[in-house]
């Protein structure tokens, strides 16, 4: 189909290279020369249009953290654009888990409505009768799903913890739904003057290295969550998660930081034992402590003094460690105006804090059976869960100087059921396994040692630290001189200490305090003014399938296509950008189409995408469909004089139409908008990633 697409769509360019020679080449010397002076595109680079700066025509910044572990939401109003106000804390939560935010887990009832979100989720499905819990259906970490899937649509399914399926969309949908009220309630409480939906800006945070698809899904489940209308799409922000970072850190005083490059780790743990740092980071905590209170933060209206060290033109390195993608971004600093530049494409991968609760219910099923484990699942889950609960709270104060075990208690149901699955005891289960680094103690619990516990970290651990190092080593990034560790996971002292061992000498890295809320509180300043980052660079090469004039000896013979008398080589990518090419924000790349037929109503045009920027040809390996454009044609006006419609044949005479499509690359998601060049008027034009 897209030979037969790429002959149907004609791009209007074809009509303008010199008519003398389209009839009859003189010799092959100008015919080649011919061709070399008709690309399809009139202006291959980007231009600028400069965006005169809005005013700011909402009232209040709502942005949400959704997260693949945890999740939250903080605002701020416009007004008063210097303080950030973090969510309240809800019911339950973890004994020391002391952040705002909430499990990112959903409870639905067994007729699927919506039952609660977060801890209240959690404690409720722990609860039930085991016999009722099976027809429930929970969910977490259910956002890794789409990071992994690679034909993301909008029947997606996610599985909750008892087998059953749900589409993904709606799951999310749930999520946003609950966000949204509780925001909307906290937000009305503040300002006297009761807030209509308008006048909220919406901002929700993805990994930078989420593809186009993942982005318009969230999209699509915040419109049918209720958060924005699909008429008002600018009512909703994506922010990409490391970028939020970047956009706080810069606001970072040095008393907000613990700088690990200073810090001498010793092997005596700070008095409370969890974290093996001297006693300024003590007094940091308890000043922390105090303000945890407020729960609003006040950022600096310029830059912090950190930056004061950073010169014009410094390079750093925001390396965001979260439960389930680590995800790298490369900033540059422009003065005076304090902008930003990304210098290398987004990068990173699945390695993050889940890759630990992974490992250890391998670890699990080493000990117990595979087949045991994946029963115990399915018959208990609130065991189940509760048993991950147990092990993400030890995971927490695991840290590489710890001298004694960490302590696991098992679910009575665990122990029992083993009993009466496999008819022997978890003690001699252990015994058999030859797994000498987990002990059981006679309190009933495991007993993992520190041995046990860097096994368990070390795969995830290593993995974030060579993609760190692999993108230090790019050229375009050398010379990095701080790297900023954020994200939930850059809470646990095993992955500080591996980081400071690896890079300690290269740069200086530094964390910012409650480094688990840096994202919300980056992408509420991000919501409050989005032109921050100016530069981004392009995660893919994108173009479309073109016809060409057909050129002997360089266009293969396979790809000819004889229409009306004439040679066209069919396939040609057209690019629109290249991978890792740096766009500016308001930088546009303009195409001109032409409808087939007469009367035509739409013309869809297929987006090609390559990770790589050495294609010519739509059937190059590497290369595939990802989305498409949609132009809505209204019904042509009929210019004066015009024989009604019958004799235009299409042969480039003028009465050709001419729609103008105009697509920006520089924002975090792809935007298209097009306009029927005879009328002036604007064309609905719309770019969609999900439907393939």
């Amino acid at each position: 189909s897209s030979l037969l697409f790429s002959s149907l769509l004609f791009s209007s360019h074809l009509n303008t290279f010199p008519g003398d020679n389209l009839s009859a080449p003189s010799s092959p010397g100008t015919a080649r020369n011919d061709c070399s002076i008709t690309p399809l595109t009139p202006s291959p680079s980007p231009r600028v249009e400069l965006r005169p700066r809005m005013a700011c025509p909402f009232s209040v910044v709502v942005a949400i953290d959704f997260g693949t572990t945890s999740s939250g939401y903080a605002f701020s109003f416009t007004q008063d654009s210097e303080a950030i106000h973090m969510m309240k804390r809800w019911e339950g939560g973890d004994p020391g888990v002391a952040n705002q935010k909430s499990p990112t887990c959903l409870l639905l009832t067994p007729d699927l409505r919506f039952h609660s979100f977060g801890f209240a989720a959690r404690d409720f499905y722990h609860d039930l009768d085991p016999e009722e819990a099976r027809h429930w259906l929970y969910f977490d970490k259910f956002k890794m799903k789409i990071h992994s899937t690679s034909d993301l649509t909008m029947e997606t399914e996610l599985e909750a913890v008892n087998g059953r399926r749900v589409r993904a969309i709606e799951v999310f949908a749930h999520a946003l739904h609950f966000f949204r009220e509780h925001a909307l309630k906290e937000v009305k409480d503040q300002s006297s003057s009761v807030l209509e939906g308008e006048e909220i800006r919406w901002v929700i945070t993805v990994p930078a290295v989420w593809r186009q698809p993942a982005k318009q899904f969230m999209r699509e489940a915040a419109y049918l969550a209720g958060l924005v209308s699909p008429d008002c799409p600018e009512q909703l922000l994506i922010a990409l998660e490391p970028e939020a970072a970047s956009i706080y850190c810069r606001k970072l005083r040095l008393h907000q930081v613990i700088d690990l490059s200073m810090q001498p780790i010793t092997n005596g743990l700070d008095l409370d034992g969890s974290r093996p740092f001297d006693s300024s980071f003590r007094q940091a905590r308890e000043q922390l402590r105090r303000s945890r209170h407020s729960r609003t933060f006040l950022v600096e209206s310029g830059t912090g003094e950190l930056w004061s060290e950073l010169q014009t033109g410094d390079k750093y390195i925001v390396a965001d460690c979260g439960g389930g993608t680590v995800d790298l971004t490369v900033h540059q600093i422009e003065q005076p105006q304090g902008t930003l530049k990304e210098l290398y494409k987004a990068s990173g991968g699945p390695y993050g804090a889940v890759g630990v609760d992974l490992a250890f219910e391998a670890m699990l099923c080493q000990i117990f059976g595979d087949d045991f484990i994946q029963s115990f699942k399915a018959k208990r889950p609130a065991a189940w869960v509760d048993l991950t609960i147990a092990f993400e709270a030890r995971k927490r104060t695991a840290a590489p100087g710890r001298a004694n075990a960490l302590n696991i208690s098992l679910p009575f149901s665990f122990i029992d059921y083993y009993k009466r699955h496999r008819g022997q005891s978890v003690e001699a289960a252990l015994r058999r396994s030859n797994m000498n680094i987990v002990k059981w103690s006679s309190q009933g619990m495991l007993r993992l040692t520190q041995e046990a516990m860097n096994e368990l970290f070390q795969p995830t651990i290593v993995n974030i630290v060579k993609h760190i190092e692999e993108l230090m080593a790019k050229p375009e990034v050398r010379g990095v001189r701080f790297l900023f560790l954020v994200g939930g996971f850059a809470e646990s002292p095993m992955l500080q200490k591996a980081v400071q061992k690896a890079m300690g000498r290269t740069c200086r890295i530094i964390i910012p305090h409650d480094v688990g809320l840096t994202i919300l509180k980056g992408a509420v300043l991000f919501g409050l003014d989005p032109t921050v980052v100016r530069v981004r660079r392009c995660p893919l090469t994108y173009g479309v399938g073109v016809l060409n004039r057909f050129v002997e000896g360089r266009h293969p013979r396979d790809k000819l296509l004889i229409k009306d008398g004439r040679e066209w080589c069919t396939d040609i990518l057209d690019r629109f950008v290249s991978v890792d090419q740096s766009v500016a924000l308001g930088e546009v790349v303009r195409r001109s189409y032409t409808p087939a037929r007469l009367g035509q109503r739409k013309i869809i045009i297929n987006i090609y995408c390559s990770t790589t920027d050495d294609v010519t040809y739509i059937s190059d390996p590497g290369v595939r469909k990802c989305g498409t454009i949609t132009l809505d044609l209204p019904e042509p006006v009929p210019l004066p004089g015009a024989v009604g419609g019958a004799g235009g044949g299409g042969g480039g005479g003028p009465e050709r139409r001419e729609i103008r499509a105009t697509m920006q690359f520089g924002d975090t998601e792809i935007k298209v908008t097009a306009i029927d060049v005879m009328s002036n008027h604007s064309v609905r034009a719309s770019i969609d990633f999900l439907s393939n």
